[in-house]
């Protein structure tokens, strides 16, 4: 299959600046010499009309009738011309040659007009004639006429002075584009060899240019496109390893426990040991699921549809999803919302919305139990000003401002004594610290706020994500839904 030869940039925008350009003179040349012609053409005829009107005035009546009273020095005075051969000829009305040059002929003027010109062949000659009639004594015409050298010569200086200049001063700016447009591409040629000589794995930012606007505007387009192909690399390779990291010990406690099965012959034992299997997969599970999301909000680059969500739906069908759990460990479950559902009408993403109280209800759930006492967890909604809250309160041990700032970063979990721990401590539990990662990824892809702070008048935690309201809130009484 034959490849079409692609033109350089260079040539495209020469051809496309030159072209019009020469078009544009060669209709100047010629609206030139047209002009030229006509202003010569009149200033050769009004000399030639003016020997007319200077034979005509000569003219007189005598008593043999029509008389030119000039003598032939007189004449060849009047007619004198240096470069060219002047004729003419005074005829009377019947046609007669009152004196002249036999058979000079020229078309006569029409009744409208004393004055007519045309072009005339006389003795072999290309001649330009004019005829002047004169009623005065009696009816007459002059003719004068003469070669066209002179005329042909003005004409071709006027072609050598007007167009030869404009060819020289096209050829100069033909070739100063040439150039111009060269300077102009060489940032996009020097971009051009940046990006070939690049290796694949080299994402740095390349130098932009500000040579122009347009040059600026690419290279920060590349710019943005290597730091996004960056950040989906830098993703996928945290969650390789994530992966890689968080499954080895799920996957080696397993292993350990369908060896230890294996090993005895005892039916009870291997309940208890598939049990733990059971246990120990569903914890494998949650992780591979956490790190999908986790990988999937760093990775996305494209903005989410961001519209009204009925938060208070939201948070109640999540509430009714964790009931069961909750009940099975002795946890007090409600919602507490304040006003109708118009009211808490929030700009964000229904999915995300979902993942955020998920996985706060289940960090709540898993850490925000006190040692001894009724373990209560209250999901509730806030409006204040333009913003609505979706509040997450426990009556756990709750933790320090440092506590709070560092389980916000991803991989650390705090564990309810207080103590800061990496995600592959012997003690880890079921927790993999990425929760509180995902909640506050998904909150900044809706331009949502998470914070974390001390329960008011009382020992736990409240998580709380403000969302932009999408209308005003009316005042309602209190529901409630509790466990």
């Amino acid at each position: 299959m034959s490849v079409m030869k692609l033109r350089s940039l260079r040539v495209l925008l020469g051809r496309h600046v030159m072209w019009p350009l020469a078009l544009t003179w060669t209709l100047g040349t010629i609206i030139t010499l047209a002009v030229s012609l006509f202003f010569t053409q009149q200033a050769f005829d009004r000399a030639l009309l003016d020997d007319a009107y200077a034979i005509a005035s000569r003219v007189s009546q005598q008593k043999q009738g029509l008389t030119l009273e000039l003598s032939t020095k007189e004449m060849g005075a009047l007619l004198f011309d240096q470069s060219e051969s002047v004729f003419f000829s005074v005829q009377r009305q019947d046609g007669s040659v009152m004196a002249g040059h036999p058979g000079l002929r020229a078309p006569a003027p029409d009744d409208a007009q004393k004055v007519s010109f045309a072009d005339i062949t006389y003795q072999g000659k290309d001649l330009r004639s004019v005829s002047l009639t004169r009623l005065d004594p009696e009816p007459f015409v002059v003719v004068v006429a003469q070669t066209q050298g002179s005329r042909a010569a003005l004409l071709r200086s006027v072609l050598l002075f007007s167009v030869v200049p404009q060819v020289l001063l096209l050829l100069g700016l033909a070739w100063w584009l040439r150039s111009v447009i060269g300077q102009e591409l060489a940032p996009l040629s020097a971009l051009q060899r940046s990006v070939g000589e690049r290796d694949a794995s080299d994402l740095t930012p390349l130098p932009v240019s500000t040579s122009s606007q347009e040059m600026a505007s690419l290279g920060n387009a590349i710019n943005a496109l290597l730091e996004r192909v960056s950040r989906s690399l830098q993703a996928q390779r945290e969650f390789s390893g994530n992966v890689a990291h968080e499954l080895r010990t799920p996957l080696a406690g397993i292993r350990a426990l369908t060896e230890y099965g294996l090993a005895h012959a005892d039916p009870a034992v291997w309940r208890e040991q598939l049990q733990r299997v059971a246990t120990s997969e569903a914890r494998a599970s949650r992780l591979v699921e956490q790190l999908l999301a986790l990988a999937l909000a760093e990775e996305s680059d494209v903005h989410l549809p961001i519209e009204p969500v009925d938060l208070e739906e939201l948070a109640r069908n999540t509430v009714l999803r964790y009931l069961p759990r909750a009940d099975a460990l002795g946890v007090d479950l409600g919602l507490e919302v304040q006003g109708e559902s118009s009211a808490w009408q929030v700009m964000g993403h229904a999915a995300l919305i979902e993942g955020i109280l998920g996985n706060l209800l289940d960090n709540a759930l898993r850490y925000g139990r006190p040692a001894e006492g009724v373990a209560s967890l209250t999901v509730a909604l806030m409006a204040e000003a333009d913003v609505v809250k979706l509040l997450v309160l426990d009556n756990g041990p709750g933790l320090s401002a440092p506590e709070r700032e560092a389980v916000l970063q991803r991989g650390v979990r705090v564990m309810p004594r207080g103590a800061r721990l990496a995600i592959d401590a012997p003690d880890i539990g079921q927790g993999a610290g990425l929760g509180l990662a995902i909640v506050s990824k998904f909150a900044a892809l809706m331009h949502a706020r998470l914070a974390l702070h001390e329960v008011p008048g009382g020992p736990g935690l409240c998580a709380s994500v403000s969302f932009a309201r999408a209308v005003a809130p009316p005042s309602s009484p209190i529901s409630s839904l509790g466990a």
